[in-house]
């Protein structure tokens, strides 16, 4: 990963967000907050969607295996952001450094995908509902999981050979809160355009593939339930999609503020706020929105909440 005329880079340096001294503190207590709220939260969802036969359902399958996601995403790059909080100076090696971005790119694309497949599902429950149990049985579950992480790391994949083809030597000072594709590429010695294009293009293929199954699937949904006459009917069809449509909202929202527009029209400060909207808020957020707004979810905790020990 090094060249020939340059002393190679074994450490890189994480700035952070900020060097402010008392927002640090503030911001270390706001942050390990939103950490341990992401952690309860996606645990509880996970627990209740294992332990309650009434949620053994497709929808809440990739509803677990999305917070599983979610922690694997928030956990990937929180830790090292509240170390920094912390320290006067944050070090990563480069091996950590290859690795962490390892798994905030497979965590970050799987999320794409499972968001685009529980999309498909709630199509397939509204406008096919009487086949729904053979287009969404358990082998095609499965199937739909093992191509979501799989679309996951093979993205993940495409950044990281062009990561490891990369020189670093001179400049190490990584001008974020953890190790960005962008903000390394910038530190490297690239000599051709590949490393800049190649991913661009994986990531966006991405996000375009899976926001168009999402897209087809709402307007399908959005017809079935026009057809239907009651407003009953009509408001308890789309109270299943509401959760998720929020849910896709944020997320690619911001996905498309940080890949999609062109780097001159934002600056660097303006990435790592977005970057700390959905790598770290919106973790913490999809456990709240799927609890808040769902009633099965709801109702599985009350009784939880409610029940008498065994030994009382």
């Amino acid at each position: 990963m090094s060249g020939n005329n340059c002393t190679a880079v074994t450490e890189f340096i994480i700035l952070g967000l900020t060097d402010d001294p008392t927002l640090r503190v503030i911001l270390f207590l706001i942050f390990l907050s939103v950490y341990a709220v992401t952690l309860a939260g996606n645990l509880i969802i996970i627990l209740l969607i294992r332990t309650s036969s009434q949620l053994h359902t497709p929808m809440y399958l990739f509803l677990s295996h999305l917070a599983f996601v979610d922690i694997g995403y928030s956990s990937s790059v929180t830790p090292l952001m509240l170390t920094n909080y912390l320290a006067d100076k944050t070090l990563i090696t480069l091996e950590g450094c290859v690795a962490q971005f390892f798994f905030v790119a497979t965590f970050g694309s799987t999320e794409c995908f499972l968001l685009a497949v529980m999309a498909y599902d709630r199509y397939v429950a509204i406008c096919s509902p009487l086949s729904y149990s053979t287009n969404i049985s358990t082998g095609v579950c499965n199937l739909l999981l093992i191509l979501s992480y799989f679309g996951g790391c093979l993205n993940a994949c495409v950044f990281m050979g062009c990561l490891l083809n990369l020189s670093f030597c001179g400049p190490n000072k990584i001008n974020h809160f953890f190790c960005d594709y962008s903000p390394l590429l910038k530190l490297s010695n690239y000599q051709d355009d590949l490393p800049e294009i190649l991913p661009s293009v994986s990531a966006g293929s991405v996000i375009i593939i899976t926001l168009l199954v999402i897209i087809i699937s709402y307007v399908y949904i959005l017809f079935s339930v026009l057809k239907i006459h009651s407003s009953e009917g009509r408001s308890k069809a789309f109270s299943t999609c509401t959760s998720h449509l929020t849910a896709v909202t944020l997320f690619y929202g911001t996905l498309t503020f940080i890949y999609m527009m062109p780097k001159s029209t934002y600056s660097t400060d303006e990435n790592k706020v977005v970057s700390v909207f959905y790598m770290v808020m919106i973790p913490m957020l999809n456990p709240l929105i799927y609890s808040l707004r769902n009633n099965e979810v709801k109702g599985v905790l009350r009784k939880l909440m409610t029940r008498k020990p065994i030994f009382s």
